[in-house]
């Protein structure tokens, strides 16, 4: 079990990328003050983890109300993950406008954390691994995320403007790489 679980939690990690997304949750939280930016970040966690652990419990069942296949949605999860991915690297982050009392919700939450390569990678998990494994890899990472947004601004510090940028960029070639296996398993799967 525990080499499934590091696998599955790392997978997942690399997809959530909170370091990451570091420098994009300073900047969409500049003009907040310490405590709006806890508050904000704390609503982020809270409602990534439940919707992750909702789809990494009914994941199958939601894909199959809407009579989607798994290969359709690595498919789609893969094609807006390298988006994601490209927009990075390209951009250099995510612009979005937003209002303070949205913010943790969208873009944070979503889809900066859970989007829709992180339900894809739940997913798989779930298919792959199991419910119990799953649940717990979302939790670790998720207990990651707080840790990371809890103590942004000191991490933020450390790693400095460059460094902060050089690990979204090396996060995005990451993403991007993973996002072009989600379409190739899913192009083979469904060929």
């Amino acid at each position: 079990m525990l080499p499934a679980l590091i696998k599955s939690t790392i997978s997942l990690f690399i997809i959530v990328d909170p370091f990451g997304n570091i420098p994009i949750f300073i900047g969409l939280t500049e003009r907040m003050s310490s405590e709006e930016r806890r508050r904000i970040f704390h609503m982020a966690t809270i409602s990534g983890l439940i919707l992750l652990l909702l789809f990494a419990v009914a994941g199958r069942e939601i894909l199959n109300i809407f009579r989607i296949s798994l290969e359709s949605f690595m498919i789609a999860g893969g094609i807006l993950l390298l988006i994601i991915a490209i927009r990075i690297l390209i951009a250099g982050g995510w612009e979005e406008s937003v209002t303070p009392e949205s913010i943790g919700v969208v873009p944070i939450a979503v889809p900066l954390l859970v989007g829709p390569g992180a339900i894809t990678t739940t997913i798989l998990n779930l298919q792959e691994f199991g419910e119990v494994v799953t649940i717990f890899s979302v939790v670790i990472v998720f207990t990651i995320v707080w840790l990371t947004l809890r103590y942004i601004e000191p991490i933020y510090k450390i790693l400095g403007k460059n460094g902060a940028v050089i690990i979204a960029r090396v996060m995005a070639l990451l993403i991007a790489a993973i996002a072009i296996q989600y379409i190739l398993s899913g192009l083979k799967s469904w060929g």
